[in-house]
């Protein structure tokens, strides 16, 4: 895609790294609509338009507004989610399909409401922000990486599907940055016994990860140079240092190896 002005929807618009992107791309010129469950007042720059992803008329409805005060949508940025923690053992099946409603199902909905506009303008870019999680399961939060992993495979697959009428779909995995997610996080009720010393110890040193973590504008920054890009690759990641590279190890490390590498962290 050139680099002129283009009208942006990014979902999880009003904190986090939903808001920085907003904030970015509204300073370089773009058209930017950010969403929010219940937006209290207007940001500067950008406009803030009310969407619940895991209605399928809250979207249409906001999707609708943009295309009626813009006139088209160039770039989506699903940025929307939930994060959650707990062993696996104690997460209900309810709390699991309410992560997969705003992981999975909230970025497809999206989608759904977008692909037309895009198809009949011949053009058009999907963002959909997945996380290093999906490379690999993360002790206590197993089921967020179970869903940005499907949000991958997703979006690998509806690359393949769009490329036909112009539409370029990527995926972009941050790694940890200074976000509100963990006061959000879905919980269990309690945590058993058997796995309590082990979760305490990886939330202590996950809180202290997230304490010490970058400032999301730098996935705001990668988000404007995907946008520049005629051809943008289908992946993305913004992550350093361990995070990055551990990655990498997940790939040339036996499974049984690099589990115990992980859990090692954690202790």
């Amino acid at each position: 895609m050139s680099t002129y002005t283009k009208v942006v929807l990014v979902t999880g618009g009003s904190s986090g790294i939903g808001q920085a992107i907003c904030k970015r791309l509204a300073a370089q010129g773009h058209t930017v609509f950010g969403t929010a469950r219940k937006p209290d007042q207007q940001p500067t720059g950008y406009r803030l338009i009310a969407m619940e992803v895991t209605d399928d008329a809250s979207v249409q409805r906001a999707v609708d507004e943009v295309l009626q005060q813009a006139g088209r949508i160039d770039v989506l940025v699903n940025n929307a989610g939930l994060g959650i923690q707990g062993p696996a053992e104690d997460i209900t099946p309810e709390q699991a399909r309410a992560l997969f409603e705003a992981n999975v199902f909230g970025p497809h909905r999206v989608c759904r409401a977008v692909l037309p506009a895009m198809r009949a303008q011949g053009s058009g870019l999907i963002i959909n922000i997945s996380s290093l999680a999906a490379n690999f399961g993360l002790p206590y939060r197993s089921f967020y990486s179970a869903s940005k992993a499907a949000l991958e495979r997703y979006t690998e697959t509806l690359s393949m599907e769009t490329a036909p009428f112009g539409i370029h779909v990527v995926s972009l995995q941050p790694g940890e940055y200074r976000t509100n997610i963990a006061s959000a996080r879905l919980r269990p009720a309690s945590i058993s016994a058997p796995y309590r010393k082990g979760y305490e110890r990886a939330m202590e040193i996950l809180g202290g990860s997230l304490h010490e973590s970058r400032d999301p504008d730098e996935v705001a920054v990668l988000v404007q140079r995907i946008m520049a890009s005629p051809r943008p690759k289908s992946l993305y990641r913004a992550a350093h240092g361990m995070q990055l590279v551990s990655v990498l190890l997940k790939k040339l490390l036996p499974g049984r190896r690099f589990e115990r590498m992980v859990m090692k962290h954690y202790r």
